[in-house]
């Protein structure tokens, strides 16, 4: 995973600092107090570390409050579920936050926070997927690997890394923190190799581990190849960043260990349970995707959801979004082909009329777009954008 100063506390104070609009907040709830004891089986053994807690701590009480956390009961019970399967009885010492995040990551600070993204869920194609990064993170922090580099970054007397620290100029030194504080390749291969024990004695199928990562390196070069840009040399350059090994190497390692394993001919890859709990956020996470104007990495989402779950309705219409909002040439036919393949299919997301009537409408087809604005609108009488759409439908 992409690593920032210790992984989690700056993410902590970016996520308080960046909320996504349209989530409810929540009152805070309790967070432990700073002075005395702290939680978790694993004390801070010296003032050093007792400060840092302290940091996280109040990190923790911003993120508590975030527009970003999704606090959904049932898709926090699920991760807490995989989570606790993966790990074993010490998930009860951590602290799980789901943040809306189109990225791909998770992270895990070491005193016992950890964030998964959206993005993450929106790649992870099953359940052993999912199982694989959170175990990969946890194996960090079983690690300690967080605080061995904070350590070393105070050997170093980085001034802007201990600013960050304490939220100060934190926007100001991120472009330095993943050199300063990112995790050795020794350190990321040996999460991964005790992240695939904790997969293969939870009973997940291990082959799902590389696969993840090759999903990453396929998307990394559609995202290139849509910018005119080259792939990667796969065996030549690191992984998705410098500090970590080399992604078709860890991709192979990983492959040379699970060779060496007894795996049990039972294991899971728990896909129809990931399909079901999953599938009402895939659209809310795929529209968060689309924002991020990457045209080629949305497109292998797509297809990839689309080949690993077979075709729905929402994957028909995050495909003729991603047309109408690129707007290139040919676009808005190409939207309007797409939408009206997904209603003839069954499709009866009201959105699905409201994207055509905007695609309609940029294809000059006014008379079309008007009659899909009002099918929305029927569809949906309190609609949040009824007066911007009613505007252009022409009514009142």
């Amino acid at each position: 995973m992409r690593r920032l100063l210790l992984t989690t506390l700056p993410l902590l104070a970016l996520a308080a600092a960046s909320p996504l609009a349209g989530q409810d907040a929540a009152p805070p709830a309790p967070v432990p107090a700073v002075e005395g004891t702290f939680e978790g089986p694993y004390q801070p053994s010296d003032d050093l570390e007792r400060g840092l807690w302290h940091q996280m701590a109040e990190a923790e009480r911003s993120l508590k409050i975030s527009q970003q956390v999704i606090r959904d009961p049932e898709l926090n019970a699920y991760l807490r579920e995989v989570l606790c399967r993966t790990v074993g009885p010490e998930c009860a010492n951590i602290r799980l936050y789901v943040l809306r995040s189109p990225y791909f990551n998770a992270t895990m600070a070491p005193n016992g926070v950890m964030t998964v993204w959206s993005g993450l869920l929106l790649r992870a194609q099953n359940e052993a997927q999912l199982a694989a990064v959170m175990g990969h993170e946890f194996a960090h922090f079983k690690r300690r690997h967080s605080l061995q580099l904070f350590r070393e970054a105070k050997e170093k007397s980085n001034a802007a890394a201990f600013l960050a620290l304490t939220g100060v100029g934190l926007l100001f030194s991120i472009g330095m923190l993943e050199s300063l504080f990112a995790f050795s390749r020794e350190m990321e291969e040996e999460a991964d190799r005790d992240g695939l024990k904790l997969l293969i004695d939870a009973g997940y199928d291990p082959a799902q581990v590389p696969l993840i990562w090759e999903q990453m390196l396929d998307e990394r070069d559609a995202t290139l190849v849509a910018r005119g840009r080259d792939k990667d040399k796969r065996k030549a350059k690191a992984g998705m960043f410098a500090t970590h090994p080399p992604s078709q190497a860890r991709v192979d390692y990983l492959r040379a260990a699970i060779a060496g394993q007894t795996i049990n001919p039972v294991a899971d890859n728990g896909l129809e349970r990931y399909r079901t709990r999953l599938a009402a956020w895939w659209p809310q996470f795929l529209d968060d995707q689309l924002k991020l104007n990457d045209d080629g990495g949305s497109l292998f989402l797509i297809d990839s959801i689309d080949k690993a779950n077979g075709w729905t309705p929402w994957t028909g219409f995050a495909r003729a979004e991603f047309h109408r909002r690129r707007g290139a040439p040919g676009d808005a036919e190409a939207a309007v082909g797409f939408y009206s393949d997904t209603i003839a299919r069954g499709g009866d997301l009201p959105e699905l009329w409201r994207g055509r009537g905007y695609a309609l409408r940029k294809a000059g087809r006014a008379d079309e777009a008007r009659a899909d604005f009002l099918e929305y609108l029927g569809r949906v009488p309190d609609a949040p954008d009824r007066a911007m759409v009613s505007t252009l439908a022409g009514v009142q």
